[in-house]
């Protein structure tokens, strides 16, 4: 599958990197491609891994993942030409200065801004609700972590689900786009157990039944 990674940080190149190694073509855009940590990440990635512009990231790609700081994401994507038919991941939380907040909520949602900047795109949510780390190793033992994703195409949340569950976690259906309005404050929750209240970056959640 050609994936295409917008937002070459921690939290796109991780899933990037992991994918490019199992198999996957991967094309990581980034506002400096010649900079020496994108040089580092194709290293890591292999060779089935190249950088380009937003653009050509997003013309070359069967699948987007959208991983940027909140702030920059409109303006990236309105850089990236037509995204019409494109299934596009949306892994941002809209993250207010100090993570004190989120700046979007309740009535709507980064993901449904995100679908409006990116018309006519298959916007899936998912990869936001724990951190680079547990991305990057997501064995905890016993069952695994849980990773929900919501979005209105059912074939592109199948193409979504197939990703995640291949980087070890448990996809979990939490239904159409605007339940991205809950999974954003659950983010929030990994957040600040994460980074405010002690319980350290190596937490995750899991889906228990009966």
């Amino acid at each position: 599958m050609n994936i295409g990674i917008i937002g070459a940080g921690n939290v796109g190149g991780t899933l990037g990197k992991r994918w490019a190694q199992n198999g996957h073509r991967l094309i990581f855009s980034s506002r400096e491609p010649a900079s020496e940590q994108m040089r580092k990440l194709l290293a890591d990635a292999g060779p089935g891994a190249r950088s380009g512009s937003v653009a050509e990231t997003a013309a070359a790609s069967d699948v987007l993942v959208i991983a940027t700081p909140w702030p920059a994401t409109e303006e990236v994507l309105k850089s990236a030409g037509d995204l019409s038919g494109k299934i596009l991941i949306d892994a941002t939380n809209p993250l207010l200065p100090g993570l004190e907040g989120l700046s979007v909520g309740t009535t709507t949602s980064a993901a449904e801004q995100v679908a409006v900047w990116a018309g006519g795109a298959k916007v899936v949510k998912a990869f936001n609700t724990v951190g680079y780390n547990i991305m990057a190793d997501s064995t905890f033992g016993p069952g695994r972590v849980a990773m929900f994703y919501c979005g209105d195409d059912a074939a592109a949340k199948k193409t979504a689900a197939a990703l995640i569950e291949e980087l070890g976690f448990e996809a979990l259906d939490a239904g159409p786009l605007k339940q991205s309005r809950l999974l954003e404050p659950f983010a929030m929750l990994w957040i600040s157990l994460a980074l405010k209240h002690g319980y350290s970056r190596e937490i995750g959640f899991q889906f228990m039944r009966r």
